[in-house]
């Protein structure tokens, strides 16, 4: 059995993150602050350490820190309303993939164009994200 307590220097290496990430959590309410005894340090269960590695996977799948508080107050019981949220997210995704879809589009187009442009005229790139965009657009 490790008898070794876990400081918040130790809590950072085992759930991978940095200390101030750790003191970021604290003030955002996603994790609770040990007491602090009269001599020593903070020592933080194992409990607030599994809870950190929640968060930065949950980050990891594109939640943002409102959206992983939301997630840890509704807790394993609700599904549901998690797979909702989860929902949400995947839509978000989703959309993101699709504009991303288009923009790989768009710089291949004014790739394609830049190396058939003739001498003398204008970088197609450079012409194309100068330009006013259209209405509507």
């Amino acid at each position: 059995m490790n008898t070794e307590k876990t400081t918040i220097s130790r809590a950072a290496r085992l759930a991978g993150v940095g200390i101030e990430t750790i003191r970021y959590y604290q003030r955002r309410g996603l994790i609770e602050e040990p007491p602090k005894p009269l001599e020593g340090y903070r020592h933080y269960p194992e409990q607030t350490i599994s809870q950190i590695r929640f968060i930065k996977r949950a980050q990891e799948l594109g939640f943002t820190l409102r959206e992983i508080e939301s997630l840890l107050q509704l807790g394993e019981q609700q599904c549901s309303e998690t797979r909702a949220l989860a929902g949400a997210k995947l839509e978000l995704v989703r959309r993101k993939i699709e504009d991303l879809v288009g923009i790989r589009k768009t710089l291949e187009h004014l790739i394609e164009h830049c190396e058939t442009r003739r001498e003398g005229e204008a970088c197609p790139i450079i012409y194309s994200i100068s330009r006013d965009p259209e209405p509507g657009s």
